[in-house]
C-alpha cells in the first residue's frame, strides 16, 4: 500500500461482470479528472494462446485436468506483485497487452492470442487500476492483496456466473456449450482454491443475485436482466459508511446485515458512483498531498 501512489484492484472471474465495473471506474476517472494507469489481468498470463493449449495438454497427459487460466501456475503472479510494489514506490511499473481478437490485433499490430511487448506505464498518473482474476491473491509465497489500497470483488452467484459465461463464450467467441462446460469443470479446482479466497481479502464485494430461476445454467436461453436481479454490497469494514444516506439515495435498497446493503441491480451504477467516488477521491487527494 502507498499514500504516494495508490492502487485499486478489481477482482472477478471470467464472466463475472468486471468489465462493467471497469466502465464505471472509467466514468469516475474521466469526470473527476483522474489520470489512471491501467493493468489488465490477462497481461500476466504466463502463456500465449498456443502455449497455453500445449501446456494444458501436458497437464492432462500427466493425469491432472485442473490446469486453467485460474491456476497460480498459469500466471506470472510473482511478476504482478513486483509491478504493484514498483508502482507503489515509484508511480511507474511495466505491463503489456494480451490480444484477444482480430480487432485488437489491428490496434496493437500483434496476432490474436499473442502478447505485445512489455512497456513502462504510470508516469504522471494519479493511481494504478487493475482488473482481472488475481488482484487480491494471498498465498505462502505471494501477497498481492497487501499491495492494493482498495480491493473490489465482483461476484455473481455461481449459477448466474456460469450462465453469463456460457452466453458470452457462445455468442462472441463461437464456443459450443460443451466446450464452455469443459472449461468450467477444469477451472473448478482453482476457482475454489484461488479465486474464492480473494473475496475475503476485498474491501467491498458486489454480488449479483437473480430473482428468477437459474437452476440449470447450461440450458438457460437468456441472462437474467438487471430488473430480474438484486445486488448485495458487502463492506469488509462498515466504519465510515453512511448507510442511511445510501438507502435514502438508492430507491428500493435496504440493509440485510450491519455491513451489507441490498439494492436493485439496475441501481448498481448509481450505488458504485455513490460508494466509490469519495473513496477514490480520498486516495487521490492523499496521494497528491504526499507528493
Amino acid at each position: 500500500m502507498s499514500k504516494n501512489h495508490p492502487i485499486i484492484s478489481v477482482v472477478g472471474s471470467s464472466g463475472a461482470g468486471t468489465s462493467t465495473v471497469k466502465h464505471t471506474f472509467e466514468q469516475i476517472f474521466r469526470r473527476d479528472d483522474i489520470n489512471a494507469a491501467m493493468i489488465e489481468g490477462d497481461a500476466f498470463h504466463r502463456f500465449d494462446r498456443a502455449e497455453m493449449k500445449a501446456e494444458m495438454q501436458r497437464w492432462m497427459d500427466s493425469g491432472d485436468q485442473t490446469f486453467s487460466h485460474f491456476s497460480v501456475e498459469a500466471n506470472l503472479l510473482d511478476e504482478l506483485e513486483e509491478q504493484f510494489a514498483a508502482y507503489a514506490e515509484t508511480g511507474r511499473c511495466s505491463s503489456r497487452t494480451y490480444v484477444h481478437n482480430a480487432q485488437e490485433a489491428e490496434i496493437h499490430g500483434v496476432q490474436p492470442g499473442k502478447f505485445t511487448d512489455w512497456r513502462e506505464i504510470g508516469d504522471g498518473s494519479d493511481l494504478l487500476f487493475y482488473e482481472g482474476l488475481h488482484g487480491a491473491v494471498r498465498t505462502d509465497s505471494i501477497d498481492i492483496a497487501s499491495k492494493a489500497d482498495l480491493k473490489i470483488g465482483v461476484v455473481p452467484v455461481i449459477n448466474l456466473e456460469w450462465t453469463q459465461k456460457i452466453h458470452r463464450d457462445r455468442s462472441s467467441r463461437g464456443y459450443s456449450t460443451e466446450a464452455v462446460t469443459d472449461t468450467i469443470l477444469r477451472r473448478m479446482h482453482a476457482y475454489v482454491n484461488v479465486i474464492c479466497p480473494q473475496f475475503s481479502e476485498t474491501d467491498i464485494n458486489f454480488q449479483r443475485i437473480p430473482t428468477v430461476d437459474t437452476s440449470n445454467p447450461f440450458i438457460a436461453r437468456w441472462i437474467p436482466t438487471a430488473g430480474e436481479s438484486l445486488v448485495v454490497i458487502r463492506f469488509k469494514s462498515p466504519r465510515g459508511i453512511d448507510f442511511p444516506y445510501l438507502t435514502s439515495m438508492i430507491q428500493g435498497s435496504w440493509m440485510s446485515r450491519a455491513n451489507s446493503i441490498v439494492i436493485p441491480c439496475d441501481k448498481l451504477d448509481l450505488a458504485m458512483q455513490l460508494i466509490l467516488t469519495p473513496m477514490i477521491l480520498r486516495l487521490v487527494e492523499t496521494s497528491r498531498r504526499a507528493r
